[in-house]
Parts: structure tokens; sequence; C-alpha cells
């Protein structure tokens, strides 16, 4: 089984779910994407069809949009 993959943009919004989503699934089991400092990884997010931030991918493919932090439009540079 492959690991879920959180992103998020580091907004208080995001880092509730984050601590969440960990105390949830546990930290080895899911990857943490900071896309406010990993810009460069915000195109693989839309390719995962991630509209908004906070959102977990999970191993099968699903996005989970969790609340709203940020549009991945407003991440973009």
């Amino acid at each position: 089984m492959s690991k879920s993959i959180f992103y998020h943009a580091g907004c208080p919004v995001c880092i509730t779910a984050e601590e969440e989503i960990i105390t949830l699934i546990g930290e080895n089991n899911v990857e943490i994407v900071h896309l406010g400092e990993q810009s460069n990884r915000v195109s693989e997010a839309e390719n995962k069809q991630v509209k908004s931030v906070p959102a977990l991918i999970t191993p099968t493919g699903n996005v989970l949009h969790i609340n709203f932090g940020a549009s991945l439009e407003d991440l973009k540079n």
C-alpha cells in the first residue's frame, strides 16, 4: 500500500488539518507537501485533481478536500 499525500499551504486551517491527519492515519502513512514552500509541486497537485488546500490524496487516488484554506490558483507563481 502506498502513502497518502497531504497538500497544504501553511495557513492555520491547513496546519490544524495536518495535525489531525497525522493523528488519524499516522505520520508514516502520509507524505506532507507544503505547497507554499514546494511551489514546484503545485502542478503535481493539479494533475491529481486538487482544487484547493488542504487536501488529502488517498492511496487509491481519491481527492479529499478538507475545509478550505486556499485555492490552488492562489498558490501559482
